[in-house]
């Protein structure tokens, strides 16, 4: 007589318990209905958003698309001295005349200008000056790039949506999310001088909350995700904080800085920063949280008899590798971003240390710094609460002396 156990591998997702689900759906009721209390006793009103008038709407000032039509270079005497006797690129300028609408605009180029590149047919959007009873002059505002960036943005929405499919498209749809939240919430509610911390996280985890079940489904495994990202969050906005104020980031450390400061008074510039650590983080944070949640998932397909504690460490396992690589990212992304001012002050041959530790800098080097550190915490957490949640193991009897297999 012949004995065979066979144990088919369970849905990735495991059997369904509903009594699990219901009340982990009431706990993300709760966590929902919490935010959006948040977001509106944060909501700024109208009149406490400050609304600058944009330099270039002026009275008698319009931008007007044109299109080049000639281009020629003149020695126009530029030294290397700006105005201050700031330091500025010495060279050629050059005369361009371009078309703007049924008018013939002429304007120069400084040489920072014409040496990045200007040729005859480009699009340009240029400044047109008319004040009552003067002739219009012009000025150059810069090139015309909405049809490259949207063509752009339609290639990668189309193999967005090709290679993952509904979930690419629901991907999509969390972006513009995404921007919604942060155009009519977060942004007017930092200028507004409301607590820039609190309105970082809470609009963080409103998008967390849609963009999460919008991409990947309504499900326990989602879930375990979304809690290790909220709880990611608040760590993060908790070392943001810290970092903030331990390192006097002050905020100002640019003249768009100085600008926003002159313009929104009310704004708290060195919140913004830890607020800026919070949001920046959002996108890495919530790659290894949902891999990770995935991970012990299809482990546990794949592992139905693994314990708990060897679902966690085999996640683990793989965790590790994620926050390798997730930390690479994050200090090349900000090392791409402030590219500029790392050539400006390598070319003044200061040394590291001066470098690291300026406004400028020491802002990226402590975003890169919280963000990594929110994500490393953010693998084991997700990795608990996904082991927590996953399906149980099956209990399996090891063969007894008597028992023959086929």
């Amino acid at each position: 007589m012949s004995h065979s156990h066979s144990h088919a591998t369970p849905p990735s997702d495991g059997p369904p318990r509903r009594t699990l689900a219901l009340a982990l759906g009431a706990v993300v009721g709760v966590i929902a209905v919490a935010t959006l209390v948040a977001m509106a006793l944060l909501w700024p009103a109208s009149e406490d958003v400050p609304q600058a008038q944009d330099p270039y709407a002026a009275e008698g000032v319009s931008r007007v698309p044109a299109v080049v039509e000639s281009v020629r270079a003149f020695d126009c005497g530029g030294d290397g001295l700006g105005p201050d006797q700031t330091q500025a690129r010495a060279g050629d300028c050059a005369e361009v005349t371009a078309k703007a609408g049924d008018e013939t605009a002429t304007f120069t180029l400084d040489p920072t200008r014409w040496a990045s590149g200007m040729k005859v047919g480009d699009e340009i959007q240029v400044l047109r000056i008319a004040p009552d009873g003067q002739p219009a002059s012009w000025e150059f505002y810069d090139f015309e790039r909405g049809f490259p960036l949207a063509a752009i943005a339609a290639v990668f929405g189309l193999l967005v949506v090709v290679v993952a499919r509904w979930r690419g498209l629901f991907a999509i749809a969390g972006i513009g999310v995404t921007l919604v939240v942060l155009l009519s919430f977060v942004m007017p509610a930092l200028l507004s001088g409301t607590n820039a911390l609190l309105v970082a996280a809470v609009g963080s985890a409103a998008i967390m909350i849609v963009v999460l079940y919008l991409a990947h489904g309504v499900s326990i495994r989602t879930t375990s995700a979304l809690f290790g990202t909220l709880v990611g969050l608040g760590l993060t906005a908790v070392l943001g904080a810290w970092a903030t104020d331990w390192s006097h980031l002050t905020g100002v450390a640019s003249d768009d800085d100085r600008l926003l400061a002159a313009v929104a008074t009310s704004a708290d510039l060195s919140g913004i920063v830890a607020a800026s650590m919070v949001i920046a983080g959002l996108g890495v944070l919530n790659d290894v949280t949902v891999t990770q949640a995935s991970a012990v998932w299809e482990m546990r397909a794949l592992q139905p008899t693994a314990s708990r504690a060897q679902l966690f460490a085999s996640a683990m396992r793989i965790g590790r590798d994620h926050i390798a690589s997730s930390v690479y990212t994050l200090v090349f992304a900000y090392a791409g971003s402030a590219m500029t001012i790392l050539l400006l002050v390598s070319a003044y041959s200061q040394s590291l240390t001066q470098v690291a530790t300026s406004e400028e800098i020491g802002s990226e080097v402590a975003r890169t710094l919280v963000g990594a550190i929110g994500l490393v915490l953010a693998v084991p957490i997700t990795t608990g609460f996904a082991t927590l949640l996953a399906p149980r193991g099956e209990d399996v009897p090891e063969p007894g002396p008597d028992a023959v297999t086929a």
